[in-house]
């Protein structure tokens, strides 16, 4: 009983530390693109974004990625044997690839205050897909464990998620150019 309370935890855990791993990012491109308002709308702008930044990542994503990792050792403890899994040792490397990027955010909070911070709103925006693509990995990796499947409709799944970033990109691409162009004819 004790393995299913810590997996109904971890994933609770993982839903709040991802909800921050999202939105974060996403805060950095409005922080990065704040630069291009006069200047007391950018000074308002960058402020109320760092405060917004420093909040979610101290009060939200830091103690979910705690209590992520602490669920995460309950069930390892509840069931030892899984450390002998390949999947799992993926999924792990997955997880330490999350946490660096957690730590990475927290860099660019401090570069972002400081106004040191040299990432484009597009490179940010392309940054923000890489939570994204791990937490595809490390679902993958849980649900389908040793067995994951890579016959035809596997392949045809991971072809149409891409096609579909593919298809949101050239969308992004085609409304900052006509931002662009509404911006230069006014």
């Amino acid at each position: 009983m004790a393995y299913l309370w810590f997996k109904a935890f971890h994933i609770i855990g993982f839903v709040a530390w991802f909800a921050g791993l999202f939105y974060l990012p996403r805060l950095f491109v409005y922080h990065i693109e704040a630069d291009s308002h006069e200047p007391a709308a950018k000074a308002v702008l960058q402020t109320e974004y760092s405060r917004m930044e420093n909040r979610l990542y101290k009060l939200i994503m830091m103690p979910a990625m705690i209590f992520t990792i602490i669920m995460a050792i309950g069930i390892i403890y509840t069931q030892p044997e899984m450390l002998k899994q390949t999947w799992l040792h993926a999924k792990i490397f997955f997880v330490l690839l999350l946490i660096g990027f957690h730590f990475y955010c927290g860099r660019l909070i401090r570069q972002l205050e400081a106004g040191t911070c040299t990432i484009s709103g597009l490179q940010m925006r392309r940054i923000n897909e890489i939570p994204t693509i791990l937490l595809g990995l490390v679902v993958l990796l849980a649900i389908f464990k040793d067995s994951l499947p890579t016959d035809i409709a596997a392949w045809g799944t991971i072809a149409a998620v891409l096609v579909f970033a593919v298809v949101i990109q050239l969308y992004a691409r085609k409304r900052r150019e006509q931002q662009q162009q509404l911006d230069a004819a006014s």
